[in-house]
């Protein structure tokens, strides 16, 4: 047995890492914010509220405390929502060493800052802390039920990927490596918003034909916005691209495609997320991604409809039509 991993965020993807991890025999801790949650998860050894039906097996360590959690760990797994994840690293500050491994496994463009999350990493602690991100087509409760899983870890440091690519694959959820962060981080982020978009077209009772073409114009701009970021293109053909845009747009857990389904359906942003217990990232990462783009120049049609309709009051239909009515051009 190896360090300890500690896995910050018991939401459904943070338990589901602690479940696929303890199986490959490390031990690992779980924090999770809620003391009820806690106290639930040793008494039931279940996550009822974020990952239900999935036994998290005794050998996890739960608890409240990041002290205890952060202990010893040789690797950090930050498994929050990105909204929260600033103020999260901060509260870890105090228990955090220069010698840890840090992988991000949020998705989002932290608001203000525009940072991705492992810059929020960096900016956050006081010296030049060791930061990767793991991304991909993964479905939490298919990682926890032991499904295949395929995802990418990246980071511009070899040695790190490398590291993380051995210490965290197991027979069924298997790691390549990847040296673009910013491509994984930026795919990662912005395919929700397409999957939002593509719920919208389902919603609106619209056909296959449009569905496909969404996605792949939501492509074509997603990797326009990682190139003008330092990017590499190619990323966008692999597992933390295509793959796991594909995945969120069309897959029927996805939470960010549920919104966009409800939407389409004539339901307000509001009725939505207030009754949703788990985040949907792509609502708050369309403000980010929006301004991004236009700080850098990109054009991103499809994330500044979606952003109009979560913000500013445009009905979906308005916003196919519009996106329909555009000039001409050639691909």
């Amino acid at each position: 047995m190896t360090t300890p991993i500690a896995i910050i965020g018991a939401g459904g993807w943070g338990t589901a890492l602690a479940i696929t991890q303890s199986r490959a025999d490390r031990e690992v801790r779980l924090w999770a914010f809620e003391h009820y949650l806690v106290e639930t998860i040793l008494a039931t050894r279940e996550n009822p509220v974020y990952l239900p039906g999935a036994r998290i097996p005794e050998p996890v360590q739960v608890s409240n405390s990041l002290e205890t959690t952060l202990r010893g760990a040789g690797i950090v797994i930050i498994a929050v929502p990105s909204h929260v994840f600033r103020s999260v690293m901060n509260r870890m500050l105090p228990d955090l060493l220069p010698e840890m491994m840090f992988v991000s496994a949020a998705k989002g463009i932290e608001n203000d800052t525009l940072m991705r999350m492992s810059e929020v990493i960096v900016d956050a602690v006081s010296f030049n802390p060791k930061v990767a991100a793991i991304s991909g087509p993964t479905f939490a409760g298919e990682v926890a039920a032991g499904e295949p899983t395929l995802l990418v870890v990246a980071s511009s440091g070899e040695q790190l990927r490398l590291t993380l690519q051995q210490e965290l694959s197991t027979p069924r959820f298997r790691l390549y490596t990847n040296a673009d962060i910013v491509g994984v981080e930026i795919g990662a982020a912005v395919k929700n918003i397409i999957a939002i978009a593509a719920g919208i077209v389902e919603g609106l009772g619209l056909g296959s034909n449009a569905t496909a073409a969404l996605i792949t114009r939501g492509l074509a701009e997603l990797t326009r916005l990682v190139v003008a970021c330092g990017g590499r293109r190619e990323t966008l053909s692999g597992l933390a691209g295509l793959g796991d845009l594909v995945l969120t747009s069309y897959g029927k857990q996805s939470r960010n495609r549920r919104v966009g389904v409800a939407l389409g359906q004539g339901r307000s942003i509001e009725q939505i997320t207030s009754n949703m217990r788990m985040v949907a990232e792509g609502v708050k990462t369309a403000r980010s991604t929006v301004e991004l783009a236009q700080r850098l120049g990109v054009e991103m049609p499809i994330s500044e409809k979606i952003h109009g309709i979560l913000y500013e009051g445009l009905k979906p239909q308005d916003a196919i039509s519009d996106l329909m009515e555009r000039k001409l051009r050639e691909e």
